[in-house]
């Protein structure tokens, strides 16, 4: 296979993790006979330096000529957010970049690893029959994407935002879901408000309508509120999670603790035409970066999810989930998964980005591939 990747490894730890995941896209590349050409690009403060904007027209072009967009990460200290380098950095690259390929939906996977169950703040027995969903998330509706003001009737200050959804914007993001469904465990979990907001009711109609074209697709409805609280008590029971802009906003954020450490997670942004975004959630860090300590292991599993997602690769994105589970299973650890209080009783090595990356590529190489 060949394919054509944009990198926009970003600010912070960014650079230094994704040189760690071209390593490993490397390999994978070599051990399975495929060519991807990387091409490079600059984005948030690393592309103001130069050009004094966040996403130049230049890295919009490459990424418009690439099959997939591999990201890093964006932004630079709270204390300098006032500058013009970092004021707006986020939404002027990343949100930028949603909106120009109209990513409509957001992916979000969570495994809890048997090997890190220590490091989730869940307990043992809520756990102990696994964790591991998706949660996708709608990106272009909302009230993010309605009308926002702030006015003052009657001498009150008050102010509105509104929640606008089309049918086409529900039942797209919905095929996403049930498509992704049928790769994994079948079953799709929608969650809305419709016992009170009528943009919850369209959804939760148009989801059932479009359920009905995957009848081996277990369906269920969930309300918020109940979502919330299944995912802290039950995250067992969940397998692909279908939510709107805001929900899936609050959702993601409660699921991404349950591992443990956000060094661990990747996610994906598609379009309805399949072009996907693949980026870690974790952020920039600034105050690590070139330390050698960050994990680069989210970063290294956006590059499964990308071989998976957009170029169909499902054997060569296990061997790089497999790499990763069996040095965690050797007991290598970064700092940010690291407990000096568990290696008093287990064979744990804390190690740096570099000699992870380094254990992960020896495994990679002779990693038996299975499907989950």
């Amino acid at each position: 296979m060949k394919k054509n990747i944009a990198v926009l490894a970003g600010d912070g730890i960014g650079p230094e993790v994704m040189s760690q995941a071209l390593l490993v896209l490397d390999a994978v590349a070599k051990q399975f006979g495929h060519q991807f050409t990387i091409s490079e690009g600059l984005v948030g403060g690393a592309a103001y330096d130069k050009g004094g904007t966040h996403l130049p027209d230049e890295t919009k072009a490459l990424c418009q000529s690439s099959d997939a967009i591999l990201f890093g990460s964006v932004g630079g200290p709270v204390a300098q957010q006032h500058l013009d380098k970092w004021k707006n950095c986020e939404a002027n690259s990343i949100l930028s970049l949603r909106k120009l390929f109209s990513f409509n939906a957001n992916l979000r996977p969570v495994r809890i690893l048997p090997e890190l169950q220590a490091l989730s703040p869940l307990k043992a027995e809520i756990i102990q029959k696994g964790v591991d969903l998706v949660i996708v998330r709608e990106l272009l509706g909302d009230c993010y994407f309605g009308e926002h003001k702030q006015f003052i009737e009657g001498g009150m200050r008050q102010a509105s935002d509104l929640s606008l959804y089309t049918e086409e914007q529900i039942a797209n993001v919905a095929h996403t879901a049930f498509r992704l469904a049928k790769m994994r465990r079948k079953k799709v979990t929608s969650v809305d408000k419709a016992n009170v907001l009528a943009a919850s009711k369209l959804w939760r109609t148009v989801v059932k309508e479009i359920a009905q074209e995957y009848p081996d697709i277990q369906t269920e409805n969930l309300l918020v509120d109940n979502c919330a609280m299944q995912l802290v008590i039950n995250p067992s029971q969940f397998d692909v999670v279908l939510t709107t802009n805001m929900f899936g906003d609050i959702l993601s954020d409660v699921a991404a603790v349950l591992p443990g450490s956000l060094g661990l997670l990747a996610s994906a942004s598609l379009n309805s035409s399949g072009f996907g975004l693949y980026e870690p959630p974790g952020g920039s860090a600034p105050d690590i970066a070139g330390k050698d300590i960050a994990n680069p292991i989210a970063q290294i599993n956006s590059v499964a999810l990308l071989l998976r997602l957009s170029f169909g690769l499902e054997t060569e994105a296990l061997s790089i989930e497999q790499a990763v589970e069996s040095t965690l299973k050797d007991g290598f650890r970064t700092k940010d998964i690291y407990r000096p209080e568990a290696a008093k009783d287990t064979n744990l090595s804390l190690v740096g980005t570099q000699q992870m990356t380094n254990q992960i590529l020896k495994h990679l190489s002779g990693v038996e591939h299975h499907v989950r």
